[in-house]
């Protein structure tokens, strides 16, 4: 195969058994070659992607398959030089997309998806751009491909194709539930692991029963998922499975995602004290590490009647011993890393929770273009030790002198991608969210904190503001501006960031903290998390001299 892209047929033929008479006569489906297909009913607004390289055979049992039935137009996507990893690899893409384009609810179960590289895949990739312009042209599709890149419902879609590490966690996972005793598993893994991909693919994986799968002797690449699926639904039949969120503002989206995919609702994503109400067979938790005890929280009432309630300890109960006590597994996504204030568990705790659970690991960055040699420069800048500069082709690291530049480059690439925002440490008090006064003024900019707490990242005035940790913590970004406030600074001599308590402005942040330590190690957690935000690039501002001139030696400016 040369360099140059293959000419794609796409041919559309009704779908029903007279239809059969005319899609036979595909040169390429006749000779069983692999092929994509889109079946679909534009007035039911449902569609379904598949691939085979025994088509006609495979028809036939969409045919006779209920849901399938309902489906009019079959749309055969061929090329002479298809193979059995390009054909997947297609149908992965139109997958993920489609069922984020929104033209379209799939009728598509989830297993399967993963992700392998082969020869000339790149070319391939291009060949889909082609695809994907053809089903905007025919009105089978409604958005280009970078607005569904930044969509909420792409970015959190359960029809992502796993790593390979991700993977392996769902085998191992599966294979958990069903040996018939109660078990906890804990899945670790640091921002960007792809923690929050595979709980959304967990739920609609768990969610979809066998009778959704039209299987074929190619389908070998996913049989040991299958497998696993149909033995977790002998055990349980009809499975009672949520979603758990403890932060409002993630989980207020997750139930929009959830509303707009098939087999999903908006009502399977809940927070901690919808948990407590209820049994269920399976809670996922996401953000584990944000699960609340009785500390600095505002509804100390509602907290202890559900300690009370559920035999706890009016002051030892928290949010993690409630999703225990409510369900018979758990499986809980943690990142000691991203715990950023006292109302969150106890480490301690977690660790003696992890006594009796499985434990699982996911290692492979899938957020940051940088990889991990940027998420290991971040842990080097926040160690205090960092001194040799950060250099990659693959991700655009920058300090800048004056916030006003800041602003006006990440503007600039708002403008050209989108998804852009400024975030900052806690360093200034929230005055309006009581007046229309300015928050943070500095360099001549007069920007006010974020002015809404639930699904800031998509709110219209999003860029004109300024994020803090509690509305951007477990979202994507294309590019992120970061503000290191005054609470922050930089001992030379010791080597060591350290931080000005009098400084740090979040009052539930640091109220009842004796140990300054404690205190430092939370902040330290904010800005890591908000420095493994951005998919593209971070652009960094520094307000304490010291700090910046340390800072200057490692990232360009």
């Amino acid at each position: 195969m040369s360099d140059t892209l293959p000419a794609v047929q796409i041919n559309k033929y009704a779908f029903t058994k007279e239809g059969a008479v005319e899609y036979a006569l595909n040169a390429y489906m006749k000779n069983a070659w692999p092929i994509v297909y889109i079946i679909k009913n534009d007035n039911l607004g449902e569609a379904y992607v598949g691939e085979s390289t025994n088509a006609i055979n495979r028809m036939h049992q969409h045919l006779s398959n209920p849901d399938r039935q309902r489906l009019k137009d079959l749309l055969v996507i061929s090329c002479d030089k298809f193979n059995k990893s390009a054909v997947l690899d297609v149908e992965s893409e139109l997958i993920k997309y489609m069922s984020s384009d929104g033209r379209y609810k799939l009728q598509n179960a989830n297993a399967g998806l993963v992700d392998h590289n082969y020869y000339q895949r790149s070319l391939y990739k291009d060949l889909f751009h082609n695809i994907w312009q053809f089903l905007l042209q025919e009105n089978y599709a409604k958005n280009p491909l970078q607005r569904i890149d930044n969509s909420d419902l792409f970015k959190y879609s359960p029809f992502k194709a796993l790593n390979s590490d991700q993977h392996e966690s769902v085998l191992q996972i599966l294979k958990t539930l069903t040996l018939g005793s109660n078990q906890s598993i804990v899945v670790e893994g640091g921002a960007g692991t792809g923690k929050t991909i595979l709980a959304v693919y967990l739920m609609k994986l768990l969610n979809t029963q066998i009778q959704a799968y039209n299987l074929d002797d190619s389908d070998h690449v996913y049989a040991e998922e299958l497998l696993n699926v149909m033995q977790f639904h002998k055990e349980f039949p009809i499975p009672k499975i949520a979603l758990v969120v403890p932060m409002t503002s993630l989980r207020k989206t997750l139930k929009k995602v959830f509303g707009q995919i098939k087999g999903l609702s908006s009502g399977m994503v809940i927070g901690p004290s919808e948990a407590a109400k209820t049994r269920y067979d399976v809670l996922i938790v996401d953000e584990a590490h944000r699960l609340r005890q009785r500390k600095n929280i505002t509804n100390f009432g509602s907290f202890d009647e559900t300690n009370a309630r559920l035999g706890l300890d009016k002051y030892e109960g928290n949010e993690l011993d409630w999703i225990c006590k409510m369900s018979r597994h758990q499986i809980l996504f943690y990142d000691q890393g991203q715990s950023i204030k006292p109302s969150d568990i106890n480490p301690s705790h977690f660790a003696k929770h992890k006594w009796s659970a499985k434990i699982l690991q996911l290692k492979s960055q899938m957020r940051v273009q940088g990889g991990l040699d940027y998420i290991s420069f971040v842990d080097e800048v926040l160690s205090g030790k960092a001194s040799t500069p950060f250099a990659s082709s693959q991700y655009d690291l920058q300090l800048f002198d004056s916030l006003a530049d800041l602003y006006s480059a990440l503007r600039n690439k708002e403008e050209e991608l989108g998804l852009c925002r400024l975030l900052s440490g806690y360093s200034w008090e929230w005055k309006s969210q009581k007046s229309n006064v300015p928050d943070i003024e500095l360099d001549g900019l007069a920007l006010k904190w974020n002015s809404t707490n639930e699904d800031w990242i998509n709110s219209p005035n999003a860029f004109e503001e300024v994020g803090c940790i509690h509305t951007t913590q477990g979202y994507d970004l294309n590019y992120t501006g970061i503000i290191f406030g005054t609470e922050i600074t930089y001992d030379a001599k010791a080597q060591r960031i350290e931080i000005i308590p009098g400084n740090y402005k979040d009052k539930k942040g640091k109220q009842g903290i004796s140990d300054p330590e404690q205190l430092r190690s939370y902040i330290l957690n904010i800005y890591h998390t908000m420095m493994l935000r951005g998919i593209k690039g971070t652009y960094v501002y520094v307000c304490d001299a010291t700090l910046r001139e340390y800072v200057r030696g490692v990232i360009k400016s």
